[in-house]
Parts: C-alpha cells; structure tokens; sequence
C-alpha cells in the first residue's frame, strides 16, 4: 500500500495544514517507507502470540470509595471567598 501526493494533500487539507508542495513530497515519502515497515511486520509469525490488549501487565486500581475527615478542613476552607457549613459556595453555570 502506497500513499499518493493526492492523498496526503487530502490529509493535509482536513487536518488544516498548510503544507508547501516541498514539504507535501517529504511528508509522502515518509509516510510510504511507514507503511512500507508495516508491511515487513506483516511478514512476522506471531500464531504462537497470546493477543493483548496492553503490554504492561497491570491489575484493577479501583480502591474502595471511603469518605475519610481531612485533618485540617477549617484550615482550608479558610482560603475560600464563600463558605457555606463544610463546602466552597461557587457561582452556578448555565
């Protein structure tokens, strides 16, 4: 598979580029010899691959949700312009 200048201009043109046609030839360039490694890739066994979909190994980092007292509330409501009782009063916007 090969890109045209037609079709990276076409990119270029949707992606609001205002590329000259020096850079548009560059870019065409580097975009094929892209897709040209792609295509070596594709070459690769990998039947013997476990598909992923990461390729680090992590585990659920949800954590129980705890609703725990900050030590130093009054101290930080302190810094707000309005306080109402335990929370900063903001203006509402609609």
């Amino acid at each position: 598979m090969t890109i045209s200048i037609n079709d990276a201009g076409h990119v270029a043109n949707l992606a609001r580029l205002d590329l000259s046609a020096q850079e548009l030839a560059t870019y065409t360039e580097q975009l094929n010899q892209i897709l040209a490694y792609a295509q070596e890739l594709n070459k690769l066994n990998t039947d013997q691959v476990e598909p992923t979909y990461h390729s680090i190994e992590t585990g659920t980092i949800l954590r129980e949700d705890k609703v725990i007292d900050f030590p130093n509330q009054a101290g930080l409501l302190q810094n707000g312009p309005d306080v109402s009782g335990t929370s900063f009063v903001v203006p509402r916007i609609l």
